[in-house]
């Protein structure tokens, strides 16, 4: 199942969009503002957005930037507007397409489905940390010009956690998914393996970091516009 994050600070159309979606088999997760989104993109893995231009606190133009500089995923963005200039500046900060208000909802669906088609079909191999991109096929990390090879187990724990930034794995997850789950050895290894990660990005805390929930285990978490 396909979760889609609406964002719009009219619950109106929220709702409207929520009963279109969820009855084609989507699962909805809604936010009245930029501000908001930001935090259910932590909170949640979301597979697509659609974003309202005009919004308080974090507009629609910012959080299609911020989403596209943190996470791989595909944007419709919303809006009442149908000058040509905004339509420019909705591609320019990433938008993915554009529907103008007012729409058929069944249309909005209809756009959201091509978009899950291109999206399979483009690469999964790369995971965006903002300014660092993660090359899974490649195993290298390229921040700008430079690229950064680290210990294959390092790279794939690595990998792993920045796939679903702001969700917490265990260590005992976390040994299945990057040693096996024929792996006989410590947990703790883990936990080494996490200590140097740090220390290799202690310069890019700006980008990403990597949290502990004590008892449990760790996560990625994003850094904030």
């Amino acid at each position: 199942m396909k979760n889609i994050l609406i964002t719009d600070d009219d619950a109106h159309i929220r709702t409207l969009l929520k009963h279109v979606l969820t009855r084609d088999g989507y699962l909805v997760i809604e936010a009245a503002d930029g501000q908001e989104a930001i935090h259910k993109l932590k909170e949640n893995t979301v597979d697509l957005a659609v974003v309202d231009v005009m919004m308080p606190h974090v507009d629609g133009l910012e959080l299609c930037q911020y989403i596209r500089e943190t996470y791989d995923i595909p944007i419709i963005l919303l809006t009442a507007r149908q000058q040509l200039s905004d339509k420019e500046q909705g591609y320019l900060r990433g938008t993915d397409d554009y529907l103008t208000k007012p729409f058929e909802p069944e249309e909005l669906l209809f756009r959201i489905k091509a978009l899950f088609r291109r999206y399979s079909i483009a690469s999964n191999d790369k995971i965006r940390l903002k300014s660092l991109v993660i090359d899974r096929k490649n195993y290298e990390i390229n921040v700008g010009n430079e690229i950064l090879l680290l210990p294959v187990k390092e790279f794939e724990l690595l990998a792993q956690l920045a796939q679903y930034p702001g969700r917490l794995f265990s260590r005992s997850e976390l040994i299945e998914l990057v040693w096996g789950a024929d792996y006989e050895g410590d947990e703790r290894t883990v936990d080494v393996h996490i200590k140097r990660l740090r220390q290799r990005f202690l310069d890019y805390q700006d980008d990403f970091m990597i949290r502990t929930v004590r008892g449990i285990g760790y996560k990625v978490e994003l850094s904030n516009l």
